[in-house]
């Protein structure tokens, strides 16, 4: 990695739990400078405006919680274990995230919807991408006999993820993990209403 990619990928990285905690119109690049411990110049001279910082946090932040959770089902050798392990944790998710501030979808998803269209379609197109992760486990598990071929595949996933999404930003608002607890325990027993 070239020097000046290297000092891009560290305003980057610098800048996620920025942007997560203070949001876009909270996060100055005043933040960005100290935080990198760059002049000015230094900054934008890898990056046009802040909103060009913005855009590559988001994208790095999306693609480590695309790793994150994918290290967390991957060890799992059947379908019903990966949710298990989904839901593992998602338990301890909302007071541990794995970037200072919260949730990044829920976070970058408010201050996005109605002041940024292009940073809204991309937590939509990262909201689209877990669902049809959900919506794929469902369907391979159905495929390999574990759950019952009846199952609405896609409806799970959008319930799911919702109501992850809800218990996370409850939980994080009462400061303890009752509410998130609650809901792994319901979407535990469906899984287990369609399990063979």
């Amino acid at each position: 990695m070239k020097k000046s990619d290297r000092t891009r990928q560290m305003i980057i990285e610098r800048s996620a739990p920025i942007f997560n905690s203070k949001g876009v119109a909270g996060t100055s690049i005043s933040d960005i400078m100290e935080a990198t411990q760059l002049a000015k110049g230094g900054v934008y001279g890898n990056f046009s405006t802040k909103d060009d910082i913005l855009m590559a946090t988001f994208d790095h932040i999306a693609d480590t919680l695309k790793e994150k959770l994918a290290g967390v089902t991957a060890p799992e050798p059947t379908i019903r274990g990966k949710f298990e392990a989904l839901f593992k944790f998602y338990s301890h998710y909302p007071l541990n995230p794995f970037v200072a501030g919260g949730c990044p979808i829920l976070n970058f998803g408010v201050d996005a919807d109605d002041t940024h269209p292009q940073l809204r379609k991309r937590v939509a197109k990262l909201i689209a991408y877990f669902q049809e992760r959900i919506e794929q486990l469902v369907n391979a598990g159905i495929k390999r006999g574990e759950f019952s071929a009846d199952w609405d595949a896609e409806r799970f996933a959008i319930k799911m993820f919702t109501m992850l999404e809800g218990a996370t930003l409850v939980s994080r608002i009462n400061n303890n993990n009752k509410h998130m607890k609650i809901v792994v325990s319901m979407l535990r027993e469906e899984i287990a209403q369609h399990a063979l």
